[in-house]
């Protein structure tokens, strides 16, 4: 297959006017910043809190329907061994975004954070926080490495064209107008991409649903006709796995700080409740094109297509389906329309990733730990800085491993395991203090890695009950993953919980109190990176509960903008 030109200088098209959007709007974000005054970091990292409602729906909901989510959809839909009940990805967006609204949103924005490592600096200390925060940033640089594979193994389908350029040049397109604009770049190009991502899709859908080389998919719904039913079954034994998936794709979502930007970058606690209200509903209607394109597939015979025989699933190219469903039961003119959907839902993950991790480093390491007294100017830079680093390294990555769901689950187990008890646990629970946070983090991470993962070629050392041996691999039928995170939240609480009463007891020397539990009880105020103290002057903890009793979510009236 030679290189399909017409398709690459279509694919260029769309990334020049990503990337003009892009500058565009970086002129309107230095423009707002002077107008209002407001500190670079500001409008850099949250956009000055000034993103009105509809752009942060826009930027919300395309942060999540990223090229992972796209082409992992139609690879659960189509792989006989899974099916439609295992592409959980848009239902658990729409958990993960209500529980947001619900509980997360009100109280984070109402106390003006920075990042959701915030109150971690507020209760724990910069040491133990600073710890803490590199657990987020690896989550982002993976989430950057699993939205760049989708892309790269498209393009070499549709396009012919290398999969390392592929990678490269979209990589340094996202880089440069994250860089340059900040949160108003990437919330303006969301919009673009969000559009083009639902036009592009339902364009390609039609074409596929009629290609003759597919049978009806109502009736491959039910019918081992050339497969399994792409509706796929929920045997007993695999009950306990389908949960463990579900819940680390849905309140897995919420140990991420692209979640949280979108909510602290609104203008209100309200806005940000409604933001995650109205993706809760639209993400949803952006994977019912893969899901049809997936179940297209797995009613095809592909013997009728040049792609021939035998299928993609008994090649391996199961990850591969829906670029190779394009390529091969659409029209050509239609398949390069189909990966300008794919870059678009690429682009508008990836340079999220990519400010979430320069605002984590920059705002709980930089300005608190390495350089206090760092100038705005510096500042500015060293988020810039930050955005290539990440950027560099994610792109690395994508050469250590092509399996985009392997970095996804990767990324999404650290979420979960690591950050979402974690984060429960600093805002909720008053108890919760330096020593259970550290001990919590232990006992996740080190459980997770003896339970072993077949993805990453990581042999189980403990066998949870269902653990067999399936073609050479031992497969964890327990809730390994769920496991692990209540591990975790328990060991938080209970570590807390002990720590305290001896402290406070009297029982341990204040002298050995290096988290300083008893010192919790004194307010402690957060000054963002870049002297935004402006947004955070209020932002005083409630005092330790030595009770260990769940706290109300805490709401201090901000100071007039």
């Amino acid at each position: 297959m030679a290189l399909n030109v017409p398709g690459l200088v279509v694919t260029l098209l769309f990334y020049v006017l990503v990337l003009g959007t892009g500058i565009w709007a970086s002129i309107k974000s230095k423009k707002d910043e002077a107008r209002t005054q407001a500190a670079h970091a500001d409008m850099a990292l949250l956009g000055d809190r000034r993103i009105s409602l509809a752009v942060g729906i826009f930027t919300t909901t395309a942060t999540w329907v990223g090229g992972t989510f796209i082409i992992g959809t139609a690879e659960a839909v189509y792989d006989p061994t899974f099916g439609l009940i295992w592409a959980v990805l848009p239902l658990a967006a729409t958990v993960a975004f209500t529980i947001g609204g619900l509980f997360f949103a009100e109280p984070m924005r109402d106390r003006k954070y920075v990042t959701m490592m915030d109150p971690f600096q507020i209760k724990y200390g910069n040491v133990l926080t600073g710890i803490l925060s590199v657990v987020p940033l690896m989550s982002e640089i993976i989430w950057v490495t699993s939205t760049l594979i989708s892309l790269g193994v498209t393009m070499s389908v549709i396009l012919d064209l290398s999969y390392a350029v592929s990678i490269w040049i979209s990589a340094a397109v996202a880089i440069t107008y994250t860089l340059l604009g900040g949160l108003y770049s990437v919330a303006y190009t969301d919009i673009l991409q969000l559009i083009l991502i639902f036009i592009s899709l339902w364009l390609c859908v039609p074409f596929t649903l009629m290609s003759p080389a597919s049978s009806d998919i109502t009736v491959t719904s039910f019918n081992n006709t050339l497969q399994a039913p792409w509706v796929g079954s929920l045997e007993a034994h695999r009950a306990w796995r389908w949960i463990d998936h579900f819940l680390l794709l849905s309140i897995g979502d919420l140990g991420f700080q692209d979640f949280h930007q979108r909510t602290l970058s609104a203008s209100s606690s309200a806005t940000a409740k409604m933001r995650c209200y109205a993706a809760a509903f639209l993400i949803p209607t952006f994977g019912i094109p893969p899901v049809l394109i997936g179940a297209v597939a797995a009613s095809t015979d592909w013997n009728l297509t040049s792609y021939g025989s035998p299928s993609p699933f008994e090649r391996g190219e199961t990850g591969l389906i829906l670029p190779i469903a394009l390529q091969y039961l659409t029209p050509p003119y239609i398949s390069v329309i189909g990966i300008g959907a794919v870059a678009a839902a690429v682009m508008s993950s990836t340079d999220s990733a990519l400010l979430s991790a320069a605002s984590i480093f920059t705002s709980n390491i930089y300005k608190k730990i390495l350089r206090t007294q760092a100038s705005e100017q510096e500042i500015g830079w060293v988020i810039r800085i930050t955005v290539v680093l990440a950027g560099l390294a994610g792109t690395s990555l994508t050469f250590l491993h092509t399996g985009v769901m392997a970095f996804w689950v990767l990324g999404g187990e650290i979420a979960y395991i690591m950050m979402f008890p974690q984060l429960v646990c600093v805002l909720f629970f008053n108890v919760s203090n330096g020593y259970g946070a550290s001990m919590g983090f232990l006992v996740g991470f080190f459980l997770r890695l003896l339970c072993g993962e077949p993805l990453l070629g990581l042999p189980p050392i403990i066998h949870f009950p269902g653990c067999t041996l399936e073609n050479g691999v031992y497969v964890q039928y327990s809730p390994i993953r769920s496991i692990c995170m209540l591990s975790t939240f328990a060991t938080i609480l209970l570590v807390s919980y002990l720590t305290s009463l001896l402290i406070n007891k009297g029982l341990v020397p204040e002298d050995w109190d290096v988290f300083e539990v008893k010192a919790q009880q004194t307010p402690k105020t957060l000054t963002p990176a870049g002297g935004a103290n402006r947004d955070n002057e209020n932002e005083n903890f409630e005092a330790q509960n030595e009770s260990g009793e769940v706290s109300a979510p805490i709401y201090i009236e901000p100071p007039p903008r």
